[in-house]
This record gives structure tokens, C-alpha cells and sequence, in this order.
């Protein structure tokens, strides 16, 4: 048998439109497909709680795909590599590339190593639509704002993404090195069963990903643009995590949904989903050409702005879903039962936590990073800074969301609030958004008593906006 090629996944755990695999299929050589858990790579970047749960079922509906044939590894990337090349004799890694810049640095060493060896090392691009350097402008310096990014960099300067290719027609697998390790010794799985409510509202893995598009282009593009802003609504595509771990391909999911949207006379839901995509195409350009952003506040300003970066009972109010306001609460349980969040719920935390109660945006960004089975870390991270006000093309500081009036506008009958706060589920809709001003026979009705079965608000918004406005002027002239 001819020397293999290791093929090494990472986020890209799918068999359809897989570049890698499907390059080294085509060489006619038997191949190794290979997972490592990186947490002695990732350090402070250590995959989160939830994001485990969901990884080890993707790794084992991708090892069903790969007929059982998916070696499993753990440690330094670089020291497995080199030992598996070594018991192998392969001739070549391919892998397709991730954006974080811990593994951009790593991944150059070990290409630089293998390459020393006289291995062929090969990279892909399967995550996203269009490679980070490729959306530049004409100075050749990044976008800063994301409508030119997005209208000039991708749509007018790449055009359309490639088509996605289909899985390979027939995989040659070299034989197994006898020192696997097996999926359950990763120890991905938590130890305390906390994570029921995940089970029973996703399926990762590529056939979870592919029945999740189906479902969201049948019923839930139409509307798209109006409706996915009312998180009880079915008009989101809840993809985020199948596209981070790469169960499907970007690309599919760009074609897949502009052709329905052409057939069926929806070209502005269309549009409106492409720019979502296109959003995330804008926070992995912001991570590659700005990779402090995880860390650092692009607005240097805000350096010296005075949030809380302590551990308060606040941020654990926060966390716990038990902040009195009701459409905050719901989000934050809704997170921590089912490892997911609306996204304009996500806002609407987002905002209460850093102005409302004027915790640092790195809480909020830690807590999100492990609770999140879609937690990436350059959505993570600009999406935070965007809210916080001090990342590029943010969100003004000043624009501070009104907990109430946002559930007054997006859940209007309080749907989504009865889903994940039950105590309040008696509550009339008039009063729901707000239970601490319903007069005290509406509470006893709805069996609600405010501190005991459901907590008073831990802030009052107005003087929480009043005072983070004036901590912004106080900021702008240190």
C-alpha cells in the first residue's frame, strides 16, 4: 500500500465540500483521518462546557460517516503530528485552515516543521465564504465598517462565493495506527448531566446540519428580515453552531438558501440572511487582521472606561437568569438549557450587562464562552465589543437598550418569556414585561410574589442609563 495522507479535522467535521479530504481523496492514496483535542494548544482558549457537549457528538456522527475509521488523539498538535507521520510513514497533511490566531501561529510552525521533513503539507479554505485577506480595500488595508466590507469587499470585489462540491464518491482508509484513542477518552462529555435540555433540542453532526437548513429554507426564510427579530418565531436559522464546527459547508448554505429565495419571490429575506452570513464573514476579517480584539477594546477610549471586570452579585444575577426583568431572564436561561440564544435577545443581555450594570464586556464574552454550543471566538468577540460600544463599527455606546420596551415590541404576548421564566406563565401580557408595576391583584392571580417566587428588578433602568451616560462623558474627557 502506497504511503497515506493525513487528513486532520478540526472545524471542518463534514464529509460534503470538505476541500481537504476531498483533495487527498483525489491522490489516489489511502487516508488517515485525524482528530487531536487541543487543549494544551488552545490555553486560556480551551474549548467551554457546552461547546464540549456538542463537539463529542459531532465527533461521533463524523467517525459513523468515516465508517469507524476516525483516529483520535490528544495533546500538543505539533508532538502528534510528528509521532503519527513517524509510525505512518505518510507523505502528506492536509487540513483546512481556522482563523484564530493562536492556531494561525502554531499552524505555521508545524507547517514550517513538516515541510523541513519533506512532508507536503496542503491548507484549505472550507469555513468561509471568502478568504480574510481577499476583502481588502483599494489601499489593501482592512475595513473597518461592515456595510463597505460587505457590499464592496465581498459582493462587488469577489462576487459570489464558489459552489459547494459534493462528498467524496469513495473514501481509501490506511490502516489504523494501534495507539488510537477512543472518543469517550477525550472526556468531552461533562461529568454531571446538566446538559438535558440540549439533548432535546439539537442533533449535531452533518446530518443534524443538513435537516436544520431544510427546515429553516422550508418555513423560515419567508419573513426572515421582519420575523427574526422575535425570538418566539421560527424565522431563525439556528445553523451558528453546525457552521462553527464546519458540519456544513458556508457555501452551501449561501446557494442553498438564494436559490429559494429566487424561486419563491423572497429576494429581501434572502438578502437579509446573506448579510447575516456575511456578518460573520466580517467578525473572522476583524479577527485575522485585528487579532487582539479577543482581549484589547479596538476603541482605545474605552481603556479608560470604568466597568466592573470583579466577580458581583450582580454579574451572578446576571448569569443565573434572575435579574427581575423578564425578556433578560429569559435569555439567559434559555442559554444555559439549551446552550443557545435568540441573537437579538443576545443584544438586549448584552447591553443590560455592560451599561445597565456596567460589568466589563470580558464577563459577558467568558460566560457566553462557555455556555454557547456555537461559541466562536471572533463572533464572540466582536459581537461583544460591538454591543459594549468599543469594538470597530459598534454599536454607539449611548444606544442602550430598553429591556422593557424591547419586550414589549418583540414578545409582544410574552411567548418566549413563558418558554423559559414558567413562574411568570400566569402572568397577563400587559404585565408580563414588567411584573413589578402590575397592581398586587394581577401578582396574586398569577401566583407571583416579587422577591420570593420571582425577583425585583436588581437595577432600575433609568437611573442605570443615566448613570452609564455619564460614566461615557466622564471617559471622554480622561
Amino acid at each position: 500500500m502506497s504511503s497515506p495522507i493525513i487528513v486532520w479535522f478540526r472545524q471542518d467535521l463534514r464529509l460534503k465540500d470538505n476541500p481537504a479530504l476531498l483533495r487527498a481523496c483525489e491522490d489516489g492514496a489511502p487516508i488517515i483521518p485525524l482528530y487531536i483535542l487541543e487543549d494544551e494548544d488552545a490555553d486560556k482558549r480551551k474549548i467551554g462546557g457546552a461547546a464540549r457537549w456538542w463537539l463529542h457528538h459531532s465527533l461521533q456522527s463524523l467517525n459513523t460517516s468515516l465508517d469507524d475509521h476516525l483516529y483520535f488523539q490528544s495533546g500538543a498538535a505539533a508532538d502528534v503530528l510528528d509521532k503519527l507521520v513517524k509510525q505512518t510513514n505518510a507523505k502528506a497533511v492536509f487540513w483546512n485552515r481556522c482563523y484564530e490566531p493562536w492556531r494561525i501561529n502554531r499552524d505555521k510552525q508545524i507547517k514550517q516543521t513538516l515541510q523541513d521533513n519533506d512532508i507536503d503539507v496542503q491548507s484549505f479554505n472550507a469555513s468561509l465564504l471568502w478568504e480574510p485577506w481577499t476583502n481588502l480595500k483599494k489601499d489593501k488595508t482592512p475595513y473597518r465598517v461592515f456595510t463597505p466590507f460587505y457590499k464592496k469587499g465581498c459582493l462587488e470585489q469577489n462576487g459570489a462565493p464558489p459552489e459547494a462540491e459534493s462528498a467524496p464518491s469513495k473514501i481509501q482508509y490506511a490502516d489504523m495506527p494501534k495507539n488510537n484513542a477512543t472518543l469517550d477518552g477525550l472526556s468531552l462529555m461533562p461529568s454531571i448531566k446538566w446538559y438535558g435540555g440540549m439533548e432535546s433540542e439539537w442533533t449535531p453532526g452533518e446530518d443534524g446540519a443538513q435537516k436544520r437548513l431544510d427546515a429553516f429554507l422550508d418555513a423560515g426564510l419567508d419573513d426572515y428580515k421582519e420575523g427574526r427579530n422575535h425570538p418566539a418565531k421560527e424565522n431563525v436559522s439556528r445553523l451558528s453552531p453546525h457552521l462553527h464546527w464546519g458540519e456544513i459547508s458556508p457555501r452551501e448554505v449561501w446557494h442553498r438558501s438564494a436559490q429559494i429565495a429566487h424561486s419563491e419571490g423572497l429576494e429581501n429575506d434572502g438578502q437579509t440572511f446573506a448579510s447575516e452570513l456575511g456578518w460573520r464573514e466580517f467578525s473572522y476579517h476583524l479577527l485575522y487582521h485585528f487579532p487582539t480584539i479577543t482581549w484589547e477594546n479596538m476603541n482605545q477610549r474605552f481603556n479608560n472606561f470604568g466597568w466592573n471586570a470583579q466577580e458581583s452579585d450582580d454579574l451572578a444575577a446576571w448569569r443565573n437568569g434572575q435579574t427581575g426583568y423578564p425578556l433578560v431572564d429569559a435569555g439567559m436561561r434559555e442559554l444555559y438549557e439549551t446552550g443557545y440564544m435568540h441573537n437579538r435577545v443576545r443584544m438586549i443581555v448584552g447591553s443590560f450587562l455592560v451599561k445597565n450594570l456596567l460589568t466589563h464586556w470580558h464577563r459577558g464574552e467568558e460566560w457566553f464562552w462557555d455556555t454557547l454550543v456555537d461559541a466562536d471566538e471572533a463572533s464572540n468577540s466582536a459581537s461583544w465589543q460591538w454591543i459594549a460600544g468599543c469594538g470597530m463599527d459598534a454599536a454607539p455606546y449611548f444606544r442602550i437598550f430598553n429591556p422593557i420596551l424591547q419586550s414589549e415590541k418583540f414578545d409582544k404576548k410574552g411567548d418566549y418569556i413563558r418558554r423559559f421564566v414558567p413562574e411568570l406563565k400566569k402572568m397577563p401580557d400587559k404585565h408580563i414585561h414588567a411584573p413589578w408595576n402590575a397592581p398586587d391583584n394581577v401578582l396574586e392571580y398569577a401566583g407571583v410574589t416579587l422577591g420570593e417566587t420571582y425577583p425585583k428588578p436588581i437595577v432600575d433602568h433609568s437611573k442605570a442609563r443615566e448613570r452609564a451616560l455619564e460614566m461615557y462623558q466622564q471617559s471622554k474627557s480622561a
